[in-house]
């Protein structure tokens, strides 16, 4: 298949393969990151499969929090599979080719993914709120339908930003180079490849990113500032403790999520390669295995299921 196909009018070109390069100029960091992803996609669907299969399975995890963990895994599970695969499957046929409409294709649902996980990890934030500052109306205010607006809200957030996004990028004329620094097709390092004026996108894409990636951040902080609040104030040592218990697997999972999505696409010039692994692989990998260590519901389901515990 031709690299190049015939623009609609005229003699000009535009790309219509691309190349992933990935790691390509080190055949033994290649193999390494290879590795990698294979250990950290296996642990990604055993781990997020296996807290979905508890949460779903478990009479003692039909709660409010857990449905919104199981949605979590499931957007972990669906995020990793937009990338990994093709990782996986490059490296071992070496072709790290991939189509114009793939590679648009790739980067709409890792949008739409990525956007549904920033307002899930707010959900879970406010969600954290309400049952600390009001447990005597927790289960109250956060009744299924609640809930269930919650989750189908969070889904539905990223769709206009990745239609938008991406029709903005793939619409911008590529007519050489076409090979992309990075191993998947994330929004830098395609625009890099743009023969035009890219400035217009780049602060849509600031403008969205503030919108999607900031605005759920701050409600993270304003719901943590009041459960800090209501901590302080109660007098038990153990309601406090049962509290952080509750919230503090939560925060470290929004510090590794945010910390690298807010670098890479608030600065776009930073390492975008080498950052984007700690939320494409790193994130997805440890969720799991950071609520289930810290979380002794999890881990009586855990132990119940595969009879270790009555």
């Amino acid at each position: 298949m031709s690299y190049w196909m015939k623009a609609a009018h005229g003699n000009s070109t535009r790309v219509a393969i691309f190349h992933l390069l990935g790691f390509s100029g080190s055949p033994l960091l290649e193999l390494l990151f290879f590795l990698c992803c294979l250990t950290a996609y296996t642990l990604t669907l055993v781990g997020n499969g296996l807290i979905v299969f508890l949460t779903l399975s478990s009479p003692a995890l039909q709660t409010p929090m857990y449905f919104f963990l199981r949605n979590l895994s499931f957007m972990e599970l669906c995020y990793s599979s937009i990338t990994m695969p093709r990782i996986l499957t490059n490296y071992v046929t070496g072709n790290n080719k991939i189509s114009f409409i793939g590679c648009a294709v790739q980067m709409y649902f890792f949008l739409l993914l990525g956007c549904a996980e920033c307002y899930i990890l707010g959900v879970m934030a406010y969600d954290r709120y309400v049952a600390v500052c009001y447990p005597l109306r927790y289960m109250t205010i956060m009744d299924k339908y609640s809930c269930a607006l919650l989750v189908v809200g969070s889904w539905m957030s990223g769709l206009p930003v990745s239609s938008v996004q991406t029709t903005l990028t793939f619409s911008s004329p590529f007519c050489g180079p076409n090979e992309i620094n990075h191993f998947f097709c994330d929004i830098p390092p395609v625009l890099r490849l743009v023969c035009a004026d890219t400035s217009q996108i780049e602060i849509a894409m600031l403008i969205i990113t503030v919108i999607i990636i900031i605005s759920p951040f701050m409600l993270i902080l304003i719901s943590y500032a009041r459960i800090i609040v209501a901590v302080v104030r109660m007098s038990s040592s153990e309601s406090r403790q049962k509290a952080v218990s509750t919230c503090s697997s939560h925060l470290l999972v929004v510090t590794l999520f945010y910390g690298s999505a807010m670098t890479v696409y608030l600065f776009p010039q930073s390492n975008d390669k080498l950052l984007s692994i700690f939320y494409t692989m790193v994130t997805p990998m440890v969720n799991p295995i950071i609520y289930s260590l810290r979380n002794k519901e999890v881990k009586a389901a855990l132990w119940k299921t595969v009879g270790l515990s009555t």
